[in-house]
């Protein structure tokens, strides 16, 4: 039975792996979270997240109401400002930015011109446009905090996935992120040594758990729990660590979604690096989402945190011996089959020959030299289909 090594004694001295980033595919999604995410969105434990979210959902009630009887006013004390009058509401509530546009849209108005107008007018026109709304009802969602806002307005089949049902999903396997269990926040790369450090301080500037007032986003990955899939042309090993991301939004702002992959390295503005075996499930906030949630998307995450990784490391040793060219020949035919252009072609045998010092013969060869390519692509649709052609490979290998 092939077993997985904890690669301790391959430490160096401050306790980080070297890693080879130059590998796999390049995911940028949590750097642009990192980079967009202001200090008051950010978390340092997943107990802190959980805390802010549940008292968000505590104080909530969604209801199903008769878009007519919406009554919108402009307040005397601000001739700015819009509030709403909703059936069996105890006082007027207030719109947030996000469900202002909502409502828009819903009766079909432009939003960012309505937003330019007087209140009063402004107004009027949305009043007009719930009088006139076909679909009669509306399902929204309000909070309690100092004041009532009205944070979404949707249609009346909205499957909605609270927030904190996804961050509770979270912590039966994490803990609380921060090292509590084989799940934190994750470590950084130095680019100076190509060494991953996991044991890196969770500040404001560090962390990845991130919340708004329209979604959640959460990174974790297994760093302290290193794995060994095969070795590199120096002979060292090729090591990988497990990760995962996942998201919501329960006033419909995007779709929940969880993503599972193996990867080498994250870097300061947390991009991740040398990414392999990508997996991501999405569940639209669709009449049946909270059941999918239940059935499918909680279970995923569960299976993945705990199962192990030796198919992955089968794939990716099947892939190293599998050969399938031996020659120039042999190696432009494998690939044109498969739907890659002699442009495309060129460019990845070029990729693995600077990488590898040699052509590609492998199947993991040609899979490293296609990511290699996708990396430079411009155009994220491209991109991505290059990267499905290589892990069809890589499955079909394993």
């Amino acid at each position: 039975m092939t077993q997985v090594e904890v690669l301790d004694a391959r430490r160096d001295a401050s306790g980080g792996y070297k890693v080879d980033v130059s590998r796999g595919q390049r995911v940028d999604r949590v750097s642009s979270e990192w980079f967009s995410r202001p200090a008051d969105e950010r978390y340092l434990s997943l107990s802190e997240l959980a805390r802010a979210v549940g008292g968000r959902a505590e104080r909530s009630r969604s209801r199903v109401v008769e878009s007519a009887l919406i009554q919108v006013e402009a307040s005397r004390d601000n001739p700015e400002r819009l509030s709403l009058s909703l059936p069996g509401a105890k006082g007027p509530v207030a719109p947030t930015h996000w469900s202002f546009g909502q409502l828009a849209s819903l009766v079909g108005a432009p939003a960012a011109y309505l937003r330019q107008l007087p209140a009063a007018l402004a107004g009027i026109n949305l009043q007009y446009g719930l009088s006139q709304h076909r679909a009669e009802q509306v399902k929204t969602l309000e909070t309690e905090d100092g004041r009532v806002e009205l944070r979404a307005v949707t249609g009346p089949d909205y499957g909605r996935i609270y927030d904190h049902e996804l961050v509770e999903a979270v912590q039966r396997i994490a803990g609380d992120g921060t090292g509590d269990t084989r799940w934190k926040v994750p470590g950084v790369l130095d680019w100076s040594t190509g060494v991953y450090n996991p044991h890196v301080d969770i500040t404001k500037d560090t962390t990845t758990l991130y919340a708004s007032d329209r979604d959640v986003f959460l990174f974790l990955v297994d760093d302290l729990n290193p794995i060994e899939a095969g070795r590199l042309p120096d002979g060292s090993p090729d090591i990988f660590f497990r990760g995962f991301y996942c998201w919501n939004s329960e006033v419909g702002a995007k779709t929940l979604g969880i993503a599972s992959f193996y990867l080498r390295a994250v870097c300061q503005n947390r991009n991740l690096w040398g990414v392999e075996d990508f997996e991501e499930i999405t569940i639209r906030h669709s009449k049946y989402a909270a059941s999918r949630f239940a059935h499918e998307a909680a279970p995923a995450l569960l299976n993945f945190a705990n199962s192990s990784p030796m198919p992955f490391v089968n794939g990716v040793r099947a892939a190293r011996e599998k050969i399938v060219a031996r020659n120039d020949e042999d190696r432009s035919e494998f690939l044109r089959k498969r739907g890659f252009s002699k442009a495309e072609t060129g460019k990845i045998i070029d990729a693995v020959l600077a990488e590898e010092g040699r052509p590609p013969e492998s199947i993991f060869d040609f899979v490293q030299g296609i990511t290699a390519v996708a990396r430079d692509k411009p155009h994220q649709d491209a991109r991505l289909d290059m990267e499905a052609k290589a892990k069809k490979l890589l499955d079909r290998a394993a």
